[in-house]
């Protein structure tokens, strides 16, 4: 049971760094950098990134995160594993925040990007863009805040499963 513990709480952690810093990136990187572009040429790149991603990389981690943090809760249920259970839990609980974010916001929100066509023959881009960038990246931000926080919650976890082991 305890290397099975170890190796949950490292696979959660691993695969939420993962995601965590996916939505990271895109708050600093890839939003920043599109921010000055022409509303054709940023309609465009993110049409194109919400089809390049659905890949199983990107799967892995987004949902291994879910899968591999709900087996390490399941894991410190028994009473021999309940110290690092609450901050398990909490990493569960944010990570799963931010997967309500992701389905409720970000991807109604991809889904009419993509539906808008394509840009050359989109009428009014500034409105499609304008309907679609300051909300995403709002959304998104609070995704790598909510993912930052389950992180940081696995981590601590790993903490005190050390701090019990040694």
């Amino acid at each position: 049971m305890e290397v099975s513990r170890v190796i949950a709480l490292v696979a959660a952690t691993m695969t939420t760094g993962l995601s965590a810093g996916l939505f990271y990136a895109y708050a600093c990187s890839v939003m920043p950098g599109l921010r000055g572009t022409e509303d054709r040429t940023f309609i465009d790149v993110m049409q194109r990134i919400n089809v390049a991603i659905l890949n199983g990389w990107f799967l892995l981690g987004f949902v291994g995160a879910l899968v591999t943090t709900a087996v390490a809760v399941v894991l410190h249920l028994p009473a021999d594993g309940r110290r690092g259970l609450p901050a398990t839990v909490a990493a569960l609980v944010c990570y799963g925040a931010s997967l309500v974010v992701t389905r409720r916001i970000n991807i109604p929100l991809n889904d009419a990007l993509a539906a808008a066509g394509d840009p050359s023959r989109i009428a009014d881009p500034a409105d499609v863009r304008g309907r679609f960038e300051t909300r995403w990246v709002r959304w998104n931000v609070a995704r790598a805040l909510l993912c930052t926080a389950a992180l940081g919650f696995l981590c601590w976890a790993l903490v005190l499963h050390c701090d019990t082991a040694g």
